[in-house]
Formats: structure tokens, C-alpha cells, sequence
């Protein structure tokens, strides 16, 4: 189990995000009057957030592994764990699938513009609720 996993406060974000992202689609869809564009630009737009928050996190993961991973007395840390070099080269090559992921869906796929900037907002609006919730007091702020 990873700190991640055992985050409320992340949990919490990933899923109002989520939320955020499927009621701002299916609102899309309704007000579209037949098109889908904008709300399938919206889940785009999530899906992307989604692959740049799984290379964050698998990133932090990683970094966090090898900080308190490897056995330095033994002279042998380099066989306990991954090396920086790798963790680096890792986490460039998440953010080139991210790169290669927003790509595809612009210029290949040709998601709507602002469908797609909802859609990777969702987690600036989760955060924005995480505040609000914060501010409300500790007994609004959800399960600790």
C-alpha cells in the first residue's frame, strides 16, 4: 500500500472529479440537441487528466520508492531498487504518452476545443470543492 492509497483527501479528489467530469458530459449531451461533440470533447479531456494523474502519481510513487528503497550500507543499492536514471526516463516516458495522448486527440480525433478544457479541469473543480469542503469546517471536510 502506497501513501496514495491510504490518502482520503485524494480519494475524495479522484472521484468528485470523476463526478464532475460525467455530470458535465451528460449535461453537455442533453443541451446539445443531437450533438455529442462537446460532451464526448469533455470525457476526452477527463481521460486525458486521468493518464497525466496516473504519470504523476506513478511518478511520486517511484521517487518516493527509491528515496527509501535502496540499501546504501550494504554497497548494493544499486540491485535493491530502480536508479534516479531510470525513475527519470520512467516518468519522461509517461509524460510522452501524455503528450502523445493530447495529440491524438486533437489533431487526430478532433475532440471539441472547450469540451476537451472542461473535461481537464475536472481536477481544478475537485480541488476547488476539497477547499470549500476544508473551509467549511473539519466536520464537512468528509471521513479523515
Amino acid at each position: 500500500m502506497t501513501a496514495f492509497d491510504a490518502d482520503p483527501l485524494l480519494r475524495r479528489l479522484e472521484r468528485t472529479a470523476l463526478v464532475f467530469c460525467v455530470l458535465s458530459a451528460a449535461l453537455a449531451a442533453a443541451l446539445g440537441r443531437g450533438r455529442t461533440d462537446v460532451a464526448v470533447g469533455i470525457l476526452g479531456g477527463g481521460a486525458l487528466i486521468g493518464v497525466s494523474y496516473w504519470a504523476i502519481r506513478a511518478g511520486v510513487d517511484g521517487l518516493v520508492r527509491l528515496a527509501g528503497g535502496g540499501d546504501a550500507s550494504s554497497g548494493n543499492a544499486r540491485k535493491s531498487g530502480p536508479t534516479a536514471a531510470a525513475a527519470l526516463l520512467k516518468l519522461a516516458g509517461r509524460y510522452a504518452l501524455l503528450v502523445l495522448t493530447a495529440y491524438v486527440m486533437i489533431a487526430r480525433l478532433r475532440l471539441h476545443p472547450i469540451g476537451l478544457l472542461v473535461g481537464v479541469s475536472s481536477v481544478v473543480v475537485a480541488a476547488g470543492v476539497e477547499v470549500v469542503r476544508m473551509l467549511a469546517g473539519p466536520d464537512r471536510a468528509g471521513p479523515r
